[in-house]
């Protein structure tokens, strides 16, 4: 079993044992999260929904990010991660929502925004939602791909661990 399925397993367990719906919000990673999910037989029971969002006007149509979010900070920020992972839970059924958005590469890099480059939104009703960043430097973009769909199942499952 790979890492990326023991976590994906331990992340449907969690959901199931608290009896809470999960959504994700993916940029980056067009749907690898709910890929890495879904593989999972009997994931049906708590992933309610994915959402692909790859382009800004989908991240407002879909998930309601501001416009004025997009121009202020752009799309790779922590405050477009926040407000994907809130749209998630908004538009689903889901208790928990992660999001994800970045710069996978090769090219979109900048100084200030590096390809390698995530931010990770959480979202969990009740809760205010939370980001956080990570750089993952030196890898293709398979590898920033990959490394991203890692590290927001773990988010997911530290999330639920503490609940």
């Amino acid at each position: 079993m790979s890492g990326r399925e023991t976590l994906s397993r331990a992340v449907l367990e969690a959901c199931e044992k608290r009896g809470i719906l999960l959504a994700t919000a993916e940029s980056c990673t067009g749907g690898m999260i709910a890929a890495a999910l879904t593989d999972i037989a009997g994931s049906s029971t708590v992933v309610d929904r994915g959402f692909v969002t790859y382009s800004n006007q989908a991240k407002m149509e879909m998930l309601g990010v501001s416009a004025e979010t997009l121009a202020a900070h752009g799309a790779v920020s922590r405050q477009t991660a926040l407000e994907m992972a809130s749209g998630a839970l908004t538009h689903s059924r889901a208790g928990i929502a992660v999001a994800v958005t970045g710069v996978a590469g090769p090219g979109g890099g900048s100084p200030e925004k590096p390809v390698g480059l995530v931010w990770f939104g959480l979202a969990f009703k009740g809760r205010p939602a939370m980001a956080e960043k990570q750089h993952f430097a030196g890898l293709d973009r398979a590898g920033v791909r990959r490394a991203t769909v890692e590290h927001a199942l773990r988010m997911v499952l530290k999330a639920l661990e503490a609940a």
